[in-house]
Order: structure tokens, then sequence, then C-alpha cells
């Protein structure tokens, strides 16, 4: 961030674009509204933050959310984490995204269910809401009503969302993990919630290969003692297996009534809708309660106006059951558009699979991981010359950082005219901080700009806040869909301590990031990961940008190792291309890439090749987990990594490193 000038964007929307853009229209009428000009994104936002309730009352009505009661208050006076949103009112997630305002024809497709294995299944919106009621029947049948609790260990199709929907217009809770979750991790979230039904998916598919869940389910079923139904999902194509355990899904709907419309209460904005967990490596996962109307304004905003999805769109996301990006693309219904639901690996058969995918569905949003993006650059993949992405708006990106060079990947390979929205948030607000912008240009590396209505804050260890210069993410005013609450914690002891004890009233999110003098942000890591050689923080996305210049180098992970008098030194852990060798000249290689690319500081003092790094279930790297190793420790709660064996191989190489 050295150079004097503001840098040169990779794409700016066209006037047309702009002119025809959600935001342009919402920001004129927020005018009208604020009695002032408020000539551009930046001043829109300034106003948004100036009284978060004004805007968010404003936005509820222009937005056309439809209450049963009126809000006596927008925002109680309470400090975070008790303030309290749209007190008094009433309203349906569940009739938003069934019967959103936007919606013409009700014939049109909500959902398209799609595994790799090729089998589709489509549900336009009547279809949808007919499931639906037959749904909530069946769990009124089996005795399930307001306050209650389900979970889905489930793949993601169509029955998933389906469940979802059911549960939020009767009031009763919901969480989900995905099929590949082992036994004990999956019951590590579910047992906090007590359900009384689970729904669980037999089989799913994933690389190509055929997987069978029983031992697993019944692993499950038998660890969660207030259960009194088990349920087994259909998987498109093959539908539910003679020898599943549990009650076969068309069973258990039983004959219903096709005609009936599905039941949308009328239940509090902050009634419960679901419950998410963090994938932490220690203890068990913080079980986070999301209230109904604040994932459904939030997700509203998010999606009409930064990500300017419209009526008749397809918009994809790849994500399980098991990760926040699902239930953030659930919510697109609510704007009348198609959500594309796909099951399996997203490099199946290749890594052009999705993007075919994208070219024959006419997606209009498509929504990846950084990782992804990365991996088709190292691979050459070109999706732009294979197929046609005429349809396509917007690529988002979220999950880690995505470096410069996948910027330029996106608009060079992918496609030149579109918007690359990097965002960032979280499963803790189940939203996003700071993301796209779509009448702003784009800045290879950055985050387009904070949300409408986040007052974003970058601080230092001082709590000053900083410019071009990393520090802490926090946010200085409540959300509507930050946590209502974490389950078990009835004090709130742990909700402080997760996020209000470094600044007492202010949310700190962890994440180190950066505000540049263009109005972006970059995203530099995890803060609790951050590297701190010789006192000085340092940020491990810092180290892993040079290393684009290392062809050699697919991935690779920073931890700091301290010494047991306090100081601490960067030590590397890479993953390199088939045949590839961590030999001397790769090693200065790598040093010197990291030496000019950031600073000498940056540079590592071990070096390790290993086969591959732990990841999440929703693919993020896991920084804390390889620290942890680094300095001699065990990661607890193994359950919670997607590729076990990568610890087991992180210790050997630590192991050969001292001997």
């Amino acid at each position: 961030m050295s150079q004097a000038m503001p840098r040169e964007p990779l794409w700016t929307p066209s006037a047309a674009r702009v002119q025809e853009a959600a935001m342009t229209s919402f920001r004129l009428r927020a005018e009208r509204a604020a009695g002032r000009p408020l000539p551009d994104y930046d001043a829109l936002h300034a106003w948004s933050v100036e009284d978060v309730a004004r805007f968010w009352r404003f936005y509820a009505e222009d937005a056309g959310i439809r209450f049963d009661t009126p809000p006596s208050r927008i925002l109680s006076d309470d400090p975070m984490p008790h303030a309290r949103w749209f007190e008094g009112a009433s309203l349906s997630y569940t009739r938003e995204m069934l019967f959103p305002r936007a919606l013409d024809d009700p014939s049109r497709t909500a959902v398209i269910g799609v595994t790799e294995a090729g089998a589709e299944v489509r549900l336009d919106y009547r279809e949808l809401r007919a499931l639906v009621r037959r749904v909530q029947d069946a769990l009124r049948r089996a005795g399930v009503g307001r306050g209650d609790a389900v979970a889905a260990y489930a793949a993601n199709v169509p029955e998933t969302l389906a469940v979802l929907l059911a549960c939020a217009g009767e009031g009763v809770v919901f969480s989900s993990a995905s099929p590949d979750f082992g036994a004990q991790a999956a019951a590590a979230r579910f047992a906090q919630l007590a359900p009384k039904v689970l729904f669980a998916s037999p089989i799913y598919r994933y690389g190509g290969r055929r997987f069978e869940t029983a031992e697993a389910v019944a692993s499950l079923a038998a660890a969660l003692p207030e259960l009194e139904a088990l349920v087994a999902l259909p998987y498109p194509g093959e539908g539910v297996p003679g020898d599943a355990p549990g009650t076969p899904w068309s069973a258990w709907l039983g004959a219903g009534d096709a005609a009936g419309e599905p039941r949308c209460a009328a239940l509090p904005f902050d009634a419960p809708l679901y419950v998410l967990y963090s994938s932490g490596t220690t203890g068990l996962p913080k079980a986070m309660v999301h209230g109904a109307g604040g994932a459904l304004l939030t997700h509203h905003k998010e999606h009409r106006l930064h990500s300017d999805i419209r009526a008749g769109d397809v918009v994809f996301y790849y994500t399980t059951c098991g990760w926040m990006m699902w239930n953030w693309l659930v919510s697109a219904l609510a704007q009348a558009a198609t959500v594309v639901l796909y099951d399996g690996s997203p490099a199946h058969p290749d890594l052009g699979a999705l993007w075919r995918l994208a070219e024959r569905l006419k997606v209009t949003l498509f929504g990846t991981s950084a990782r992804f993006l990365h991996s088709l650059q190292a691979q050459g993949v070109r999706p732009g010359r294979s197929v046609d992405l005429g349809a396509l708006r917007t690529v988002a990106s979220t999950g880690s950082p995505l470096s410069p060079s996948g910027f330029h990947y996106v608009y060079q390979h992918v496609k030149p005219d579109v918007h690359l929205a990097s965002i960032s948030g979280g499963t803790d607000i189940v939203s996003c901080f700071m993301l796209g912008v779509p009448t702003l240009p784009v800045h290879a590396g950055q985050i387009q700009r904070p949300g409408l209505g986040v007052d974003l804050a970058v601080l230092d260890e001082a709590g000053r806040e900083v410019v071009e210069a990393p520090g802490e993410l926090v946010c200085r005013q409540p959300l509507p869909s930050m946590p209502l609450r974490f389950l078990n914690d009835p004090d709130f002891e742990r909700y402080r301590d997760a996020y209000f004890a470094a600044y007492p009233g202010v949310w700190r999110h962890g994440d180190l990031v950066e505000r540049t003098r263009e109005g972006g942000i970059v995203a530099h890591g995890r803060s609790d990961a951050t590297l701190n050689p010789g006192g000085v923080r340092i940020g491990t996305a810092e180290v892993y940008r040079p290393l684009e210049r290392v062809p050699e180098v697919l991935e690779a992970a920073a931890a700091g190792r301290r010494s047991p008098e306090g100081d601490e030194e960067i030590w590397l852990l890479v993953v390199l291309r088939p045949g590839a060798q961590l030999d001397r000249e790769l090693e200065s290689a790598i040093r010197s890439a990291i030496r000019e690319g950031a600073s000498p500081r940056h540079v590592p003092r071990r070096i390790l090749q290993v086969a591959e790094l732990p990841r999440t279930r929703s693919g993020k790297s896991m920084e804390m987990a390889v620290a942890r190793l680094v300095n001699g420790m065990d990661v607890p709660n193994a359950a919670v990594v997607a590729n076990p064996r990568a610890l087991e191989a992180i210790r050997r190489a630590l192991e050969d490193e001292r001997s």
C-alpha cells in the first residue's frame, strides 16, 4: 500500500449498468428520506450508519417487507449483545420466500436441484409451496410445533430447503450439517439443540464416488436422546435406498394436501429461525441462534442491492448445507429468483463442470470460494473460451481472501465484463460485513466497501482507527443479523467473550483487514492467526500473496512458532504441484519471492513440504490447527476437520524437521 496514487480499477460498470442497478434507484429514494444529496455510495453508506435504526426502518419500508404487526420501536437502547430490533413486530420468513412481491407467475422455477452425476429436480413456486405445506402437515402429525427443533444431516437437495421453509412457517427451529460430517462432529452440534426430528441423507455423491451414511446416521441418532423421529431424505435420481435407517421421505410425508397453501405464521421479528455453528478446533462448536427477521432483512439488502439480484435471475452458490452460504443462498427466493442447489464436487469430472452448469442454466450470479478460483488459475482453466457465460452478471467469492492475481484471472479468463464481488462476513452474522457494490469500480485484491448499515472500522491494538495499515475489523453499532444468543449461554458470558472482550461495546470479529485509499478493504486473514515476529503484526495473507509468483506452490499455511523466551518466528507449510520437491533451489525461490513481494520480516525461518493442509467442511484453511501443531499442541476437536489425515501428515513433517 505504499503507492502514492490510487490504482487503476480492473472493471468499471458502464453508465447503463449503473443506471439499471437497484442500488442507484435506492440511493435516489434515500436522498428524499435524508433530505439532502447522497451523490454516491460512500455518501449513502455514511447516511446509513448515522442512525442505523432510521436506515433499517427505511430499508424495510422500501423493500416492502410485510409486517403482520408493525414495530413499536426499531432498536432498543440496550448495548450489544442485548440490542433488540423491530420490537413488537411480527412477520413471516416463509411468506417472503414463497410469495415474493416481485413474483408475477407462480409457475416460474423456484429451485433447481442438480447432482454431479447429472440428476436434476425442478420445482416451481407453486410446487415448492405445496411441498412445504406437506412437510408442515407431517411435522404436526409428529407432534413438532413452535419452539421445537429439527436437524438435517443432509445433502444439498430441494427437500432440505423445503424442510427449512416448513419449519420457519411454523416457528420450529432448524439446523443443518452436510452428510460428509462425521457422526461425532454432527453430534457435537446437534446435541446442543436437542432436535425432535432428524432428517438424514442416506447417500450422497462426491468426486465420482457414491457414499453411504447409514452407519453414521445410526450413530448420530443414538447420540440425540430427545429424538422422536428419523426421516430418510431422497437423493436426486436415486430416491431412498431400501435399507436406509428411518422412515422414507415419501412415507413420512403421507398423502398430504397437495392443494393446500403453506402456513406462514406471524412470528416475532426475533423468533429463532435457525442455529449455525462455529468450526473451532477447541471445545464444542459455538451454537449461534439467528433470528428470522434479522436474517430476512439483511439477506434481502445484500441480495437486492449489493448483489443486484432481480426477479427471474438464476442464482448459484457452491456450498453445502453445513456452511452459512447455504442459508444465504436460500434467501434469494425473496427476490423471485431461481435458486440452484448443487450437490457434489466442484471439480468432477473436471474443473470446468460448474461453468458448464452455469452455461446450461443461464446463471446470472455464480458464487464460489477463493480457493476454487485459485485452483482454476493454477490449473490453467479458461472458462471464458469454452462456455457461453452471456447471462452471467456477477461472480461472488468468499471463504478466504481472493488474491490480486485471482481478480486478474477472473477478468482475463472468465469474463471481462462481470461484477467480481469479493465478500466477507461470517457464520456469526450469517451475512457480510463487507461486500460488492455493483455501481463502483473493482480493484484487484480489494473488497469494494462495507455493507449498507454496517458501521465498520479498522482499529489498532490501542483502539485507534487506522487507514492503510492492518488492524482489527470491528463493527461499532448493532446489526439485525447478529446472533440472538448462543445455546446454553444464559448469562451471555460466551457471547461477550467471543466478540466484546477486546473492545468493550464494540464487536470484534477476529479478521485482520486494511482500508485502502480507494475506499476498499484488503483482508489479511484471521487476526487470531496473526504472525508476530519481532513484535510486528503480519497477516498470513501477506505471506501467501507473493507465493503466486512461485508456480510450484499450490497452497500454503503460515504459523508463528513461539520460543520459550516468548519470541516468534514464521514457519511455512507448503503443498506443491505433483512432481515438485522442496529442494534448496525451491526454498530459495520461495524466500526470495516473499522478501521481494512483502518484506524481509515476512520471510519464514522454516519451510516444510506437506501433502495437504487441514480444512473445514466449507473448505476454509484451518490456520489455527496448523499453528497448534507447529507449537507442539494437539488439535483437540479433530472431528471438525474435513480431512483429518492432513493433521497426521503435518505431524510427520514436523517430526522429520526436529530429527
